[in-house]
């Protein structure tokens, strides 16, 4: 925290040491994004820029480790430059999977009456889990870290504050992330339950009075969602 309260203050011997200590993370981020028609060491100097913007905007007050708040503005520099140049390609195949997929999962969603599994995609377009996965993503909007995922009594929550973890792990960091990848997938009152008791951390008897339920329906609920959340994954 000291080295980084000098390198806030505009300490270039900081700056350089906190780049040259993160850098590790930096390509860990990186890695997210191969075959995405870029050079790895192109998006490595990019990332490094929203290394340097973590750097420069670190907010002592959030009380979380650097490398929790380096991830999303790193993955969101790297993310931004993909959009605004153009650069996130999608191959004919991946479109017409993509279209596939989609019509196969409005056709599911009829016949089951709930969201498709994955699996249940692969068997009904005779693709791959990891083809289905490829097309989802090349077809998925460029996201804000910012974005609003939850709402509550006036009060937003925010993609980039559910990445926080005060775990040192890079990995279990990114880990973070897919997480709220996989939120975004779920139905409202599904994403209030997952917030309420792993992003705020209140206990089942909590969360069963603010959502109008019983404990019990909330822990059936639970259950149902943490498994519909491994299947999506």
């Amino acid at each position: 925290m000291q080295l980084l309260r000098r390198a806030v203050d505009g300490d270039k011997e900081a700056v350089e040491q906190l780049v040259e200590e993160n850098m590790g993370l930096v390509g860990s981020v990186v890695k997210r994004f191969d075959n995405r028609g870029y050079d790895r060491e192109d998006l490595f100097q990019i990332g490094l820029i929203g290394l340097l913007k973590a750097i420069e905007k670190f907010d002592f007050s959030y009380e979380v480790r650097f490398s929790t708040y380096a991830v999303p503005l790193v993955m969101g520099e790297i993310r931004r430059f993909l959009r605004d140049d153009g650069m996130i390609k999608v191959s004919r195949s991946l479109k017409e999977s993509s279209w596939k997929i989609k019509k196969s999962r409005q056709k599911l969603e009829q016949q089951l009456g709930r969201s498709a599994t994955m699996k249940e995609l692969a068997a009904e377009t005779r693709l791959s889990v990891e083809e289905i996965a490829m097309a989802l993503e090349a077809g998925e909007d460029v996201s804000s870290i910012y974005q609003t995922v939850y709402q509550s009594d006036g009060s937003e929550l925010y993609l980039v504050d559910k990445v926080a973890d005060k775990t040192p792990q890079e990995d279990e960091l990114l880990d973070q992330v897919v997480v709220q990848q996989l939120l975004l997938l779920l139905e409202p009152c599904e994403q209030q339950l997952i917030t309420l008791r792993y992003f705020e951390g209140k206990t089942q008897s909590r969360v069963a009075d603010v959502m109008g339920m019983t404990q019990v329906q909330v822990s059936r609920m639970e259950k149902k969602v943490l498994k519909k959340m491994k299947l999506l994954y």
